[in-house]
């Protein structure tokens, strides 16, 4: 039971966090003013508007697409990660995954704004300030996550099934379509079930990328909160796209773990 009691204090905290958020949602605001006034529902009529559910809506798509590009992008690496004989090449791809962590996410997000900026490369079309330019930079910074989940799925994947269909005559693509694929799908459900939790609280990627046309949630909280001042509109925007998130996120690991079932 001792053991246990770090993880009780934990959700003890996040307990009074979302109390509190959802305490702040239903005041009302004063405009001019950091104090807010009496119980009001106006805030969440608010957020409900066209305007604020596109914003929900823009970055649901932004973290389905990065999640795609991700896996598509990432499960060759983990690949060879994971199933390359040479030494050289496994420590070279590793060193490359984990060196994205050794530099703050703003740092490498003024790289690509350099890179986008067609500062050094000459874009046949616009990218920074755009939502290509955005998806490239969560892309990007999902990458090394989703490698490392991947190459350990890949890795626990026993060989000898792999041996025994190419012995039955299939060949190297069937194998791996048919055998290595489905047995390390429960790594391609945890890699973008996180991928997907990452992403759609991102911040600073749409936030510098984006250049201010580019909003997901937390931008659009933080807009609220430290621009505006509208603590109320921005808690209840946070409430609602939280309880979005967790929707979202139940459906998606329903799916996943639908996936990986049949797959097994």
């Amino acid at each position: 039971m001792i053991l246990l009691l770090p993880a009780v204090g934990v959700m003890v905290l996040l307990a009074v966090a979302l109390a509190a958020l959802l305490q702040f949602s239903v005041l009302e605001f004063i405009p001019g003013s950091l104090r807010t006034g009496g119980l009001t529902t106006r805030n969440l009529d608010a957020v409900l508007t066209p305007l604020y559910l596109r914003y929900i809506w823009d970055t649901v798509l932004l973290s389905a697409l990065t999640t795609v590009l991700t896996l598509v992008a990432s499960y060759p690496v983990a690949y060879a990660l994971a199933r390359s004989r040479s030494a050289r090449v496994r420590s070279l791809l590793l060193v490359l995954t984990l060196a994205p962590f050794f530099t703050g996410a703003i740092v490498r997000t003024y790289a690509w704004m350099l890179v986008l900026g067609n500062t050094f490369i000459r874009w046949p079309v616009k990218l920074l300030f755009e939502p290509a330019g955005v998806l490239i930079g969560l892309v990007h910074f999902s990458m090394p996550t989703m490698i490392l989940i991947l190459a350990a799925a890949i890795s626990h994947v026993d060989r000898t099934y792999e041996r025994a269909a190419a012995s039955l005559g299939a060949r190297p693509r069937r194998v791996f379509w048919r055998v290595t694929l489905p047995l390390s799908m429960p790594g391609v459900a945890s890699g973008s079930l996180v991928v997907f939790a990452w992403t759609f609280s991102a911040f600073p990627t749409p936030e510098l990328l984006g250049g201010g046309r580019v909003k997901m949630i937390a931008n659009v909280v933080k807009d609220l909160a430290l621009d505006a001042f509208n603590w109320p509109g921005s808690a209840a925007f946070a409430a609602v796209a939280l309880a979005v998130t967790f929707l979202l996120l139940a459906v998606v690991t329903r799916a996943l773990v639908r996936t990986g079932g049949a797959a097994a």
